[in-house]
């Protein structure tokens, strides 16, 4: 075989073998590069005869003293089963990694091995697995084990995903279109945007943010975002009107009260549903009334929860959301993360991925994220390949304690 390394793929040529390809994936599209502004960067790719036939986005961060680590997530893109090609690139790459004092090449490959429904955990992993753990062992790669908890890898080993169908909405469980029909009572409607959005979603993050105790992203770097994937970046915010919901609640209560007082005394079974109703209704316009004081009495709409989601190729990241905590009986997310999968699929993504889970399943995470029926993928993880061969076991350890760093 003639194989030829490049060490920097042209963009559009590099973007169309990735989205044409099996692994295709955001995390290793060019743009990407741009995205990890703190990370130095190549765009790697083979030539087979002049063919266009692996890439590989290499992040690069600096270590103390000078040294390196080299970084693929989900990648490289290529056939892995083709011993020569896997062969050939990691050994171009790693004549590179040691002139920029490379200490190890870390890399996640989007090799699923094991695929199933949230409802029916296994352990079970396909046949092929073992292939490829031969065939990275005889790189020399390190595999870190089958993980299974998110801070053990810098991306997830099991994200819950929702593949394309007909009808998203049947599939979903019956508890969620009933949650689903809350937001729908209470007038929640979902608009879609792009940067102009990016304020109010910036808002809902920095109040998970802090209901959370978390570090997420701030609006800079969501314009970044906005601004590298002009054509497949996209914001959902679901949206209220206080001052509508409570007018019509007392528009309801006027009329139901109406209706009891035209009620003859012996309609018992009549009576006894309009009472329950006018319960209901006070209920309603105690909620609301409140929240307008709160808020404000304006005729307006609030953003309450929000989703930024990236289309590249035929797949499509959730990548962050938010929600106003004080609207959780809006139900807003229910309704807007089924929108995110109608807008994904009307694309012609195969699938919406909601993000990493723990692989033992019993986070909160993977039980909100149950609400949507999804498939769980399990990646085969991660692999360092020793670069520098005496520092690289000392460089593990130093790895670990700036391990929250790194994935920065």
């Amino acid at each position: 075989m003639s194989y030829r390394f490049e060490l920097n793929v042209e963009k559009d040529e590099f973007n169309q073998f990735v989205e044409n390809h099996e692994y295709c994936n955001l995390l290793q599209s060019y743009q990407w590069a741009n995205v990890k502004q703190n990370w130095d960067h190549y765009h790697t790719g083979v030539y087979e005869n002049g063919t266009l036939v692996a890439t590989g986005l290499v992040l690069i961060k600096v270590l103390p003293m000078n040294f390196t680590m080299f970084y693929l997530p989900r990648g490289p893109i290529m056939d892995y089963k083709n011993e020569e090609l896997l062969q050939f690139y990691f050994k171009e790459l790693k004549k590179v990694a040691k002139k920029r004092h490379c200490l190890f090449i870390k890399f996640d490959p989007a090799i699923h091995v094991n695929d199933y429904k949230s409802s029916e955990y296994n352990t079970s992993r396909y046949e092929d697995c073992s292939f490829y753990l031969e065939e990275f062992k005889r790189l020399g790669a390190k595999h870190h084990g089958f993980t299974m908890k998110i801070e053990d890898t810098i991306q997830p080993r099991f994200q819950s995903n929702v593949y394309a169908c007909q009808d998203i909405e049947q599939m979903l469980p019956k508890h969620t279109r009933r949650l689903i029909k809350d937001a729908d009572k209470r007038n929640v409607k979902i608009i879609e945007g792009k940067k102009e959005c990016l304020d109010e979603f910036s808002r809902l993050v920095s109040l998970t943010e802090e209901r959370k105790q978390v570090s997420l992203r701030n609006k800079d770097y969501f314009t970044l975002l906005m601004d590298e994937y002009p054509e497949g970046g996209v914001i959902f915010l679901a949206q209220c009107n206080l001052y509508q919901l409570s007018k019509e609640a007392h528009r309801k209560y006027d009329e139901t009260k109406k209706e009891i007082e035209n009620t003859p005394e012996n309609a018992k079974k009549k009576l006894r549903r309009l009472n329950e109703q006018i319960q209901s209704i006070e209920k309603d316009i105690k909620e609301f009334d409140e929240m307008l004081a709160e808020f404000s009495d304006k005729d307006q709409d609030v953003s309450i929860a929000g989703i930024l989601s990236i289309q590249f190729g035929n797949t499509c990241e959730m990548l962050y959301a938010g929600m106003d905590e004080r609207f959780k009986k809006f139900m807003p997310q229910y309704k807007e993360y089924v929108e995110n999968f109608k807008w994904a699929f009307d694309r012609g993504c195969i699938y919406s991925n909601m993000g990493g889970v723990e692989g033992t399943l019993d986070d909160g995470l993977t039980k909100f994220k149950d609400n949507f029926n999804p498939t769980i993928n399990e990646f085969i993880g991660e692999f360092d390949l020793p670069v520098n061969k005496l520092l690289f076991k000392i460089s593990l350890k130093a790895y670990e304690k700036m391990k929250k760093r790194i994935k920065s």
